[in-house]
């Protein structure tokens, strides 16, 4: 993947935020707990930040950010509700008891502008109330939704930061819905276990508190390196630190529109 340039920042006025062992062959696999709901009241408060005049506007400059609409005609639109989008869980990662693998990190809301582009508004909760904290180009939330939904019903879709990994997970079982989760799990996915050892091994001495983390990386994590995926995103989520409060962008109400980057292979120094 080619490196890109950063898309450039936008204000917005508004105030800132933001060990399980294998069982045994005659023992029910022990399932995916379920992460926190996002409830019909939350998706609506996310729905209703997202299609704010302020957001649209913002969303009519990012949309015109490469000249191929101009502001004034973007005319962006919301389309369906919004969708709750997961992060690989730190509690998981340091194996608490009964902690789901995955957590509720923002929801995002598709916007359309009129020469077809896409965009995923993130709307979280803040202070002041829910509020568009950042805006990513593409469909990625709204599409691997989709694929999850159809590989295993009823599953949880989550995203790995680090390696911009997406799964699905449900019963015992993880499985991959991209090239790189493919990379890490293989094509047929793993066991909850297994996938927990891989993760324990890769971020347990990177999680908040630890001394990679007092070394001053932000959340316990090193930036992302070079590669893109392609998308103009925010800043790099802290991978396992903060929750959706992760995402503040400060005290100033900025929000910043970057592409979307993955982390080099591998996953953190």
């Amino acid at each position: 993947m080619d490196p890109r340039v950063t898309a450039t920042a936008a204000l917005l006025a508004a105030t800132a935020l933001l060990g399980l062992a294998p069982q045994a062959q005659a023992a029910p696999a022990a399932p995916v707990p379920q992460p926190q709901a996002a409830t019909a009241e939350v998706r609506a408060a996310a729905s209703e930040a997202a299609g704010a005049p302020a957001a649209l506007a913002t969303l009519s400059r990012f949309f015109a950010r490469e000249g191929r609409v101009s502001a004034a005609a973007a005319q962006p639109r919301i389309e369906g509700e919004a969708v709750p989008v997961h992060h690989l869980s730190p509690e998981f990662v340091a194996g608490k008891a009964g902690a789901p693998v995955a957590r509720l990190e923002f929801l995002a809301s598709k916007a359309v502008s009129s020469d077809g582009q896409q965009a995923a508004l993130w709307t979280a909760r803040t202070e002041a109330g829910w509020q568009v904290v950042n805006i990513a180009t593409g469909d990625d939330e709204f599409r691997y939704a989709q694929l999850g939904a159809a590989r295993l019903p009823g599953g949880t879709v989550f995203r790995e930061p680090q390696i911009d990994a997406w799964y699905v997970a449900g019963g015992a079982q993880v499985l991959p819905l991209d090239e790189d989760a493919v990379q890490a799990v293989g094509a047929g996915g793993t066991t909850l276990a297994a996938y927990r050892a891989r993760v324990a091994a890769d971020y347990g001495d990177k999680l908040p508190g630890s001394a990679y983390d007092r070394r001053g990386t932000a959340g316990g994590f090193a930036e992302p390196g070079p590669q893109d995926t392609g998308r103009d995103t925010g800043p790099p989520a802290p991978l396992l630190a903060g929750g959706a409060g992760a995402l503040a962008l400060g005290g100033a109400g900025l929000l910043v529109l970057r592409r979307r980057r993955a982390a080099a292979p591998g996953g953190p120094a």
